[in-house]
């Protein structure tokens, strides 16, 4: 059976967000929401008191299948500051590990009145499967699956980037390393092109940046300092080691001499470019200590960013769903 179109498993009968499981599908309007939503989160950090109501007696399950500890604290924290109950299921020691399907594992989540799902997987396709196979009313989040999506990384990255250069059009973006097996760079792809940059250049090796990401738009480079010159944003990539099969790669300390970047790497990029990184960095394999803690480095505000923007796509999938809800009710009483 043929998956559903993204958008209209994400969005309910308003246009409003339900599930959030890749940008794919989605447009302009409801990406500048998201970061509008999150800019107004942005100052709660700095409050004595870091909660709002908006998820109040919700229940959110931290589903997580692949290891992430970054990405669980900030979706942790951000639940929490919304005032959601969290549960944090360790899929190691679950019944899933002892054989027990995907499928029952959730209808007993959905058992406990849970109402939203944040879910991480090594495999591909995973949150739009769940997606579909669970309780209508219950939110689910693409936390990372597979080579596929990484919607939330990518939105942090959005925010950042419109924070620190005050809006998109005109920009030309690199993103350098391996691309291939990067979830968070076609999710960022997808939301630079929507947003309206004027270029996204992905830069890397052969084995690493196939020519088919130009079918997405994209212009290929292979050559670094072609990649980074006059550019207004450089987001590095962890190598994917993990995910790597066969020898793409001749040696780290080789990509580091071709793609690292560096101080004197940087200097072919405007003088005001910001040196962005998804973590967790590999220093000395794909960027300097010098410049990941340098003056045109954001990573860190990165992190804190992607606490707002967290906050922001579960609150509006959470109402997204009660919309939902609410009008499926009214159809019912007719």
């Amino acid at each position: 059976m043929m998956r559903s179109e993204p958008r209209a498993v994400q969005l309910n009968e308003h246009g409003q967000l339900k599930h959030f499981l890749t940008l794919d599908g989605l447009d302009k309007t409801l990406l500048t929401e998201i970061l509008d939503r999150a800019e107004s989160f942005l100052s709660m950090g700095e409050q004595s008191v870091k909660k709002v109501p908006l998820l109040r007696g919700k229940t959110v399950v931290n589903l997580f299948f692949e290891n992430s500890t970054r990405t669980r604290t900030t979706f942790e924290l951000a639940a929490k500051r919304l005032s959601a109950d969290v549960i944090n299921l360790n899929i190691e020691t679950s019944a899933t590990s002892k054989g027990e399907s995907l499928l029952d594992t959730l209808k007993n989540l959905e058992a406990m009145q849970s109402d939203m799902f944040i879910v991480r997987h090594s495999d591909s396709g995973s949150a739009h499967f769940i997606a579909e196979h669970c309780t209508p009313n219950i939110a689910i989040i693409n936390a990372g699956d597979g080579r596929h999506a990484h919607p939330t990384q990518a939105m942090l990255d959005m925010l950042t980037i419109r924070r620190h250069k005050g809006g998109f059009e005109g920009l030309k973006v690199a993103i350098v390393g391996d691309i291939l097996h990067s979830r968070v760079a076609r999710s960022q792809l997808q939301a630079l092109t929507t947003l309206g940059v004027s270029e996204v250049r992905l830069v890397g090796p052969k084995t690493l940046v196939p020519s088919f990401f130009a079918e997405m738009g994209a212009t290929i480079c292979h050559d670094l300092e072609a990649g980074l010159k006059d550019v207004d944003v450089i987001v590095m990539l962890r190598l994917q080691k993990e995910r790597m099969k066969g020898a793409l790669l001749p040696s780290e300390s080789e990509f580091y001499r071709l793609y690292g970047l560096t101080v004197e790497t940087l200097a072919w990029a405007k003088p005001d470019a910001i040196v962005m990184h998804p973590g967790p960095i590999n220093r000395g394999v794909e960027i300097s200590s010098e410049v990941a803690d340098g003056k045109q480095s954001v990573i860190l505000d990165q992190v804190t960013n992607g606490i707002a923007v967290r906050m922001a796509v579960m609150s509006m999938a959470m109402s997204g769903q009660l919309q939902s809800a609410d009008s499926s009710a009214a159809g019912e009483e007719k």
